[in-house]
């Protein structure tokens, strides 16, 4: 594989830049958890309520696991251009675009035929224009979950390719990804704080099971940081269009329990659905028909 260009020095030829680069994906995880974990401690610890100012902190400590490759990439000596460039790579074919922003309203449908089908009241009136969407999906893309991309997919996963099958790597992503995601579910004042056990282990599994459509989209792209955000952005947003009636599903301000297990399951069938589709198509290996991206696409060459 090509070297990467070196754009940038690493801090110092020992001691804690030499470490990270022998650990890189050590380094990753430790640096990623403990700036997202710091910020979102604080918004915990501040007692903040559901607001605007809530989610753009937290959107703020989202931004761990791109600090984390960077702080890794410049440490090795790597490239910071090449690492950046794959959320700059846009020529990636309409053949991509079109699954990168279709999929998730796919997926919803399928989720929402699903949600009726076993019972769960809807109300078509409460469904937002297409232009809330819209804002949400560039509002995700940047601050809302896809700013998280350039250290799951445009960083992790190729490191761990150079050693694992693409399937393989996205369980691995997957978990580490589900993990981050603690402070969430201890915050009462967030979606996550109100889940049951149950639902929270559905949740995981909608974590691996999207996981594996990340890298079919990361892989097939060649690499495009962008459209795996941009997905990532649809997919988080498809709650904007449910047309689920949230007053029967919280009656008097409380959840009904069976109907939001009713959401979840819903919701994560289609995207289980989807990743064995493209297990079974293109093979656990690459999941791609292309070679698979690996450290160079990162600006990284070999750990030392």
């Amino acid at each position: 594989m090509a070297e990467p260009t070196h754009d940038t020095e690493p801090v110092s030829d020992s001691g804690i830049s030499a470490w990270i680069d022998r650990h890189r994906l050590v380094a990753f995880l430790a640096v990623a958890y403990a700036f997202t974990w710091t910020v979102q401690g604080v918004v915990l610890a501040s007692g903040l309520e559901a607001s605007w100012t809530q989610s753009i902190l937290i959107g703020f400590g989202g931004f761990g696991p791109a600090v984390a490759a960077g702080v890794v990439v410049r440490a090795s000596g790597g490239s910071l251009r090449t690492w950046i460039g794959q959320f700059l790579r846009w020529r990636i074919g309409l053949r991509w675009w079109a699954p990168a922003l279709g999929l998730p309203l796919l997926l919803l449908a399928g989720g929402v035929a699903l949600f009726v089908a076993f019972g769960g009241p809807i109300d078509l009136g409460g469904v937002p224009s297409p232009a809330i969407y819209l804002f949400v999906l560039a509002w995700g893309t940047v601050w809302g979950g896809g700013q998280e991309e350039l250290g799951w997919r445009g960083f992790m996963l190729p490191l761990l390719q150079e050693r694992y099958s693409a399937l393989a790597a996205s369980g691995v992503v997957g978990l580490a990804w589900a993990g981050w995601h603690l402070p969430l579910f201890l915050n009462p004042a967030t979606t996550q704080g109100g889940w049951p056990l149950s639902q929270q282990l559905l949740w995981i599994v909608s974590i691996l099971a999207g996981s594996v459509l990340w890298t079919w989209m990361y892989n097939g792209t060649g690499g495009s940081v962008l459209a795996v955000a941009v997905f990532h952005a649809g997919v988080n947003g498809m709650g904007v269009l449910h047309p689920a009636d949230l007053d029967a599903m919280a009656p008097g301000g409380v959840p009904d329990g069976a109907l939001t297990l009713l959401a979840e399951i819903s919701g994560m069938l289609p995207l289980l659905a989807v990743a064995v589709l493209l297990i079974a198509v293109y093979g656990p290996k690459r999941l791609a028909n292309r070679g698979v991206p690996g450290r160079e696409a990162v600006g990284l060459g070999s750990e030392t």
